[in-house]
């Protein structure tokens, strides 16, 4: 019996295999992406031995997990690649230009595979011509650019059964549910799944009747057993509820007839990769079927014997390499533990608020704990936070091959530099800038490098330079996309701008004319191509930047180059921020944006026109913004007049804004404003005050551009 139940729980172990694909997927990913990198870095005159056998580890790495969870598509590519690769670092052949640029487009084709077999949809790829590029080669030939091109002879596409969604395959449970007394209770369930609409199907299994108050349902879903049984308490007792594993046979629910009948006995590998996308079958062999991978993959005849399946730890810690400093955590759980954060930020403000009128004498312990747990409050958000924090290199290192075949295509020598790859900056912001990033050095490459014709005839050296740097400034990031090219012409900017109707003054400067670039359909080049001039782009990379809080500014010489500098809060959800007063209104003012405060005396104010007024501090005249007025707040002490002014800057630009009272400084949670309620003018977003009132967060960039206005 002890070994009928060991035997089982491993077989329950190697049924789920979604998170070995996933896995297998962001691995596979990683090494393309390392694979590419070094491609890229590699010096064909002086190739080194540590660099080709980096490249050939990741390409083997790819082949063996393709090779064992069935993928032989990928496989196969990688095993041709692996022939190259290894005649590379054996010194057999020497390393050019063409074997990297075929190497480079296997990558990509290997991408699309994977791609596909992960869900994705996409043409098939057909790699045969890739193959005979790759071979000829390795035979010390040569062979044109490959480019992988889509062919109905490709392998079949996995069944949509089978195939991942999100890198996550949907799996077949049956749900039984009683007894009940009433057995229609449980048609509840049906309208759960109407509503969330992601949460797969539910059918009802014998014909929908119950037996003894017991109902049964067939659930298609990718959720967790706990994710589901969570749902489902809302309509039914959770101790009412049981869920079995409905994969196909297995012997698990012989005696029902909803269950799947046997067609293969259960020595052909248990079904364990049976249903893998791009599984190989008999009747197929492929050249990845090399020794180690042919060992890894299930037995493909009854009379071989079969291994028992790995147990899910081991598995897992066999996928996850020999990395164990690493965890692999979705991005779900660490949002709900940042929200989680955000909470106690939110209590701990409102604990600190009441024990202001504690007696310290008497209550010394209380205030004491109270100040530990501010102190242990803040350490927890930023480990929290930096949980979510990732290196600009994930963003930088995608330029270097789009840049190199975007300076081909244009007929141009660039060359990329980067700095400051090792700043941080959070994951959902990460995810955003990456493309209006991808835009502004698209721009440089196309608009600002000259042809090397061009850079020789002006006395520059023919290779121009595209600069990406990363740097941290008080509490934002800046990110900067430089190149030494042509720059913005100001006259010709001018120009383009008078002839789309835009109001353009000989007396704008230089700043405001080179943010004329910034207009929705305003492009500077002479013919429409598919890498730019259709005016297209850079209205969007500012709206896409504002929208993160962010700020985009334009510095040119021109013939000398351009640079454009994007800055950007750290994080979304947590900020530390200055609390100001005005009437009985509490607003927040960024911190980062700060510069300074004082007080002011009302002749300090000086009225422009009608309407404007300035304040001079220190030899320099800035704009009042009255906040009373800008936000209408009620004002019931008629005799009492600001005299506060706090200095912010944004945007390349400085404003007062005049308030009541300064009332300190502290952690904010931001909440999103226009996802709970609409979009407010002037506002950013909001948060919850120590004393529960809600606290607006004021938008310092739309103040400066009203004072321009």
């Amino acid at each position: 019996m002890a070994e009928m139940s060991e035997s089982s729980s491993s077989l329950g172990d190697g049924i789920d295999l979604s998170q070995f694909y996933q896995v297998f997927f962001e691995e596979a990913g990683e090494n393309l992406e390392n694979m590419e990198q070094k491609l890229l870095e590699l010096d064909v005159e002086a190739a080194d031995d540590e660099e080709l056998n980096a490249i050939f580890r990741c390409a083997h790495s790819v082949k063996g997990g393709a090779a064992t969870f069935g993928f032989s598509d990928v496989a196969e590519l990688t095993h041709h690649m692996e022939t190259l690769l290894d005649k590379l670092r054996r010194h057999e052949l020497q390393p050019n230009p063409q074997m990297v640029d075929v190497l480079l487009a296997s990558g990509d084709a290997l991408k699309a595979l994977l791609a596909r077999h992960q869900g994705s949809g996409g043409d098939a790829v057909d790699t045969r011509e890739l193959v005979a590029h790759i071979r000829a080669l390795a035979e010390g030939g040569s062979a044109p650019t490959p480019a992988p091109a889509p062919a109905a002879a490709a392998a079949p596409a996995p069944a949509a059964s089978a195939m991942p969604k999100n890198g996550v395959i949907a799996r077949a449970i049956a749900l039984t549910v009683g007894p009940l007394e009433n057995p229609a209770t449980a048609d509840g369930l049906f309208d759960l799944f109407k509503e969330i609409t992601n949460l797969g199907t539910i059918e009802a299994l014998s014909n929908g009747q119950s037996a003894d108050g017991m109902r049964r349902f067939k659930i298609v879903t990718t959720s967790s057993d706990n994710d589901l049984l969570d749902l489902f308490t809302f309509h039914i007792a959770r101790e009412l509820m049981r869920l079995e594993p409905m994969d196909a046979g297995y012997g698990f629910f012989p005696e029902r007839p909803e269950a799947p009948k046997e067609e293969a006995p259960a020595e052909l590998g248990y079904g364990f990769f049976d249903d893998a996308p791009g599984s190989p079958t008999q009747a197929s062999e492929t050249p990845a079927a090399a020794p180690e991978a042919a060992a890894a993959a299930p037995a493909a005849a009854p009379a071989a014997p079969v291994a028992k399946p790995a147990g899910r730890a081991e598995a897992r810690a066999a996928a996850a390499g020999p990395d164990s400093t690493t965890l692999r955590v979705s991005v779900e759980k660490v949002d709900q533990l940042i929200n989680l954060v955000g909470e106690l930020v939110i209590t701990q403000a409102m604990l600190a608020q009441n024990s202001k009128g504690v007696d310290a004498a008497l209550n010394q312990q209380l205030l004491s704990g109270l100040a530990d747990l501010e102190r242990n409050t803040r350490d927890l958000q930023e480990a929290v936070m930096s949980i979510r924090m990732i290196p600009m290199s994930m963003v930088f290192n995608r330029f270097p091959r789009m840049l190199r075949d975007l300076a081909a295509k244009l007929g141009k020598k660039v060359e990329l530099v980067t700095q400051g790859e090792a700043t941080e900056l959070d994951k959902g912001l990460v995810e955003k800038i990456t493309d209006p990033l991808t835009h502004l050095v698209r721009n440089s490459c196309d608009h600002g490098i000259e042809l090397p014709a061009d850079r020789l005839a002006k006395g520059k050296a023919e290779h121009g330079t595209i600069t990406l740097v990363a740097s941290h400034q008080g509490g934002s990031i800046v990110i900067e996309v430089r190149d030494d090219g042509r720059g913005l012409n100001r006259q010709k900017l001018l120009n383009k701008a008078r002839e789309r109707g835009i109001d353009a003054p000989d007396s704008m400067t230089d700043s405001e004319v080179y943010n004329l670039i910034f207009a929705p359909g305003f492009s500077t080049a002479e013919q429409v191509t598919d890498v730019s001039g259709r005016g297209v782009g850079m209205d969007v990379v500012k709206k896409n930047i504002t929208q993160l809080g962010g700020t985009v500014e334009i510095d040119s010489a021109e013939g000398y180059g351009m640079s454009v500098k994007v800055r950007l809060p750290l994080t979304l959800a947590i900020m530390d921020g200055m609390s100001i007063g005005v009437g009985d209104e509490c607003y927040i003012l960024p911190l980062s944006s700060v510069v300074e405060s004082f007080q002011v005396d009302q002749a300090m104010i000086k009225t422009i026109g009608n309407s404007g007024r300035v304040v001079e501090v220190r030899d320099e005249f800035m704009p009042v913004i009255d906040l009373e007025k800008v936000f209408d707040v009620p004002r019931f002490d008629f005799e009492n007049v600001s005299n506060i002014m706090v200095v912010v800057e944004a945007e390349g630009g400085r404003v007062a804004l005049l308030v009541d009272e300064l009332l300190g400084q502290q952690q904010v949670v931001v909440k999103n404003l226009e996802a709970n309620y609409r979009k407010v003018q002037d506002v950013s977003g909001a948060t919850i005050m120590g004393d529960g009132r809600v606290a607006l967060i004021l938008d310092v960039g739309a103040l400066v551009r009203h004072s321009r206005h």
